[in-house]
Order: C-alpha cells, then sequence, then structure tokens
C-alpha cells in the first residue's frame, strides 16, 4: 500500500490559526484527518491537551475538537437551522440557558440569518459551506469548565466561497482563534490568503513535510517552483501585506 504520510511533525497552539499547504495529493486531507481522530495512523501518535487522542471518548472529544470536512452534503432536506443546531448534539445532556441563542450568534457570525428556513440543498454551494462553518462553531462555542483548549479542524473552508467570504471567513476564524483561545487548523489552496490569515503553515509534498514555519518566512518563490513547480514572485497589497504572485508553469512541466 501506498505510504500518504511520512515524519509529519505538526504542534498548533491555542489562539493560533495554522494552514496545511500543498499540491493536490499531497497529503493534506489525509493529514486533517489523522488529527481530527478519524483515521488511526500506522505509526506515530496524535495528541490534544497532551492527552494521547485515542484515550478519549468520542463524547469527550466532540466537546473541545470540531471538524469541518470537504464533503458536507446533507442526505435529507434538513433546514440550515436544523443543520446548525445539529453542531450542539455533543452537549444535549448538559446544554446551556441559552442553546437558541449559541445557534443565532454563530449563523450571524457566518452571514446565514436570512437563509434560516431554507433547505440546505436549496443552497448554492457557498451558502452551504457558510452554514456548515456555523454548524462546527456552534459545536465548540462556549469555553469548557474546566479550561482545556478548544480546536477547529477546517479541510478546504473557503473552497466554495467567494471572494468576499472568503476573506470575511478567515477574518472571523483568525479572531475567533484570538479572543476565544481556540487553535485552528485549516487546509487551503491559496497560499495568498495563507500569507494573510494564518500564524504558521506547514507545506506537505508527496507525504512528506516540505517546509514549517512562519507564512512569509515560508512561502517563498523557491519554494514554490520546488513544491508547486510554477513561477513567482513576492508583491505587497494594498496593507503592504506579502503576496505571491504567480506567473505560470516552470519551462518543461
Amino acid at each position: 500500500a501506498a505510504c500518504l504520510l511520512d515524519g509529519v511533525d505538526l504542534a498548533l497552539q491555542p489562539g493560533e490559526v495554522g494552514a496545511v499547504l500543498g499540491p493536490n495529493g499531497a497529503g493534506k486531507s489525509t493529514l486533517l484527518s489523522v488529527l481530527a481522530g478519524l483515521r488511526r495512523p500506522q505509526g506515530g501518535e496524535v495528541r490534544i491537551g497532551g492527552r494521547p487522542l485515542p484515550a478519549i471518548a468520542p463524547d469527550a472529544l466532540a466537546l473541545e475538537r470540531a471538524v469541518l470536512p470537504q464533503d458536507t452534503g446533507v442526505a435529507f432536506d434538513f433546514s440550515v437551522q436544523d443543520v446548525v443546531e445539529l453542531g450542539r448534539y455533543p452537549h444535549r445532556h448538559h446544554p446551556t440557558h441559552d442553546e437558541a441563542g449559541i445557534v443565532r450568534a454563530a449563523m450571524a457570525l457566518t452571514d446565514v440569518s436570512h437563509l434560516v428556513q431554507r433547505q440546505v440543498n436549496s443552497l448554492s454551494g457557498g451558502e452551504r459551506a457558510r452554514a456548515q462553518l456555523a454548524r462546527v462553531l456552534a459545536q465548540i462555542w462556549h469555553p469548557l469548565p474546566d479550561g482545556r483548549p478548544r480546536w477547529l479542524l477546517l479541510d478546504e473552508p473557503t473552497a466554495a466561497l467567494d471572494l468576499r467570504h472568503q476573506h470575511e471567513t478567515l477574518a472571523t476564524v483568525r479572531r475567533w482563534a484570538r479572543e476565544q483561545g481556540v487553535g485552528v487548523l485549516a487546509v487551503l489552496h491559496d497560499l495568498n490568503l495563507a500569507l494573510r490569515y494564518a500564524d504558521r503553515v506547514w507545506v506537505l509534498d508527496q507525504g512528506r513535510l516540505a517546509a514549517s514555519g512562519a507564512p512569509a518566512q515560508v512561502l517563498t518563490p523557491a519554494l514554490l517552483q520546488r513544491v508547486w513547480q510554477v513561477q513567482a514572485r513576492t508583491v505587497r497589497d494594498v496593507d503592504g501585506c506579502p503576496q505571491l504572485m504567480v506567473g505560470g508553469p516552470m519551462p518543461g512541466h
């Protein structure tokens, strides 16, 4: 069998936004599923808050980490409100005094309040993605009583979004990370979004870690040439933030 990940070392801190980057087939979604506890690695281990992930019961894990997969299709005629309320299911044995308020606040944060009674399957891809983001935010909305950090794992959360909502979504989760102390790890394809919103990046190439560190130091034209086989140069956007201007594939690719 092919080795999908090999020797990948990653440590995310509470309050930090991390981005996993790499070409198609590099192992990004596989890594996220391993970190989420959805796939068990053949070697190595995943720890959350210092505890081995397999030692944490699924019900307990759902209280401290939420996962937004790539495929968020809904098999039933659920409304947007129904979907977001599913995020509160792990709290059913110990609900807060304002469960409905959490659902409303999460929908407002992701700009889907006006869609509350719409059937999810009737929405555009971007609207559906924002409804699902509201669900995972609602899942870990409040700090845990014992002070354990919360974690948000997002697999390509901006893929279906228009330009405005890409920036709004990542600005929202970064602000949430800072204010709430939530550790956010997102698989992204857009390197410029990672440059703008991530504190740390991990670049995968064929299942191995090609580079990691602060985005501006890691995402260089030389790295893009080596990993993505594209030519690029660094420019500054209107806010003075570094951005990459991609010029096209390398000759011979």
